[in-house]
């Protein structure tokens, strides 16, 4: 069993950065590929970025060169640095813990999710 807890959304104006975290409980935690996910009102839940367990990192187009995912083992921490933050990141983020590919249905174990908002 995995348990995630997200934290460091917030409210932001375009541009801006924040940092999300998201803890992990569990001595696995390092064995499992993290990653990040992302729903928009009225829309589907999409990935936005992942990490496997030996530092192979994968984000979607959209937040290329802008979002940064990693993950401290020692911390059972996984982390999703945005940056240059646009109006149409704003989103619930969820923190997801899986074996696998970056599809949803890889991931197990979720967290109950933070929200970010991009004012523009």
């Amino acid at each position: 069993q995995v348990q995630l807890v997200e934290s460091g959304g917030g409210l932001v104006q375009a541009g801006g950065s924040l940092r999300l975290s998201c803890a992990a409980s569990g001595r696995t935690f390092s064995s499992y590929t993290m990653a990040w996910f992302r729903q928009a009102p009225g829309k589907e839940r999409d990935i936005v970025a992942g990490i496997t367990w030996s530092g192979i990192t994968y984000s979607t187009d959209s937040v290329k060169g802008r979002f940064t995912i990693s993950r401290d083992n020692a911390k059972n921490t996984v982390y999703l640095q945005m940056n240059s933050l646009k109006p149409e990141d704003t989103a619930d983020y969820y923190c997801a813990a899986g074996r696998g590919g970056w599809g949803q249905l890889n991931y197990a174990y979720w967290g109950q999710g933070t929200q970010v908002t991009v004012s523009s």
